[in-house]
């Protein structure tokens, strides 16, 4: 297997990953996966939703790496970088359609899978590209991540990228979360 194919498979990974984890906290509501997986139909907890594939996806991607011993250069590096800009990409193409037309979600999944395909041709050229250190800053900025996802979760801002249309809700139902 090459680099090209494994971002092949990357872009289909992480997409499937997408629907399975927009349901996951529905499924199994509890503080972990609250922090984790998105709470409500709010476009910033969708994001969560593009992080967290990319990371699990990136874990699958370690093991597939390692089975067919392709060489990852800057492997956490690639993986933060790309957990979140995909973030941004996504934004960047989503709010001015969605401001102008919208809520539609065949243009949403659209530009989901637009954004894996940008995320996964920037993870090529990471991965391809000369190594460098500091493996362990960029595993604090993924846990860093998390931490800012949970709490915008619980203490979301006011603004319209928050807002839960469908539910009209900020945030997560207000809940004891050792109760989950």
């Amino acid at each position: 297997m090459s680099l090209k194919k494994s971002r092949v498979i990357a872009v289909i990974g992480s997409f499937i990953l997408s629907f399975i984890f927009h349901f996951a906290y529905e499924l199994f509501p509890n503080f972990i996966f609250s922090i984790i997986f998105p709470v409500n139909e709010s476009v910033w907890e969708h994001m969560k939703i593009l992080y967290s594939s990319i990371v699990f996806y990136g874990i699958i991607d370690y093991f597939i790496g390692k089975k067919f011993n392709l060489k990852y250069n800057n492997f956490l590096f690639n993986l933060c970088f790309c957990s979140f800009v995909s973030i941004l990409i996504y934004l960047g193409l989503f709010l001015p359609i969605y401001y102008k037309i919208g809520e539609s979600m065949f243009l949403s999944i659209s530009i989901l899978l637009i954004t894996y395909i940008i995320v996964y041709i920037i993870s090529y050229y990471i991965l391809k590209s000369d190594e460098f250190d500091y493996n362990y800053v960029w595993i604090i900025l993924l846990l860093i991540g998390y931490i800012v996802f949970g709490y915008l979760t619980y203490h979301p801002v006011k603004n319209q990228l928050f807002f839960d249309t469908h539910h009209e809700i900020y945030g997560i139902k207000k809940r004891n979360w050792l109760f989950l």
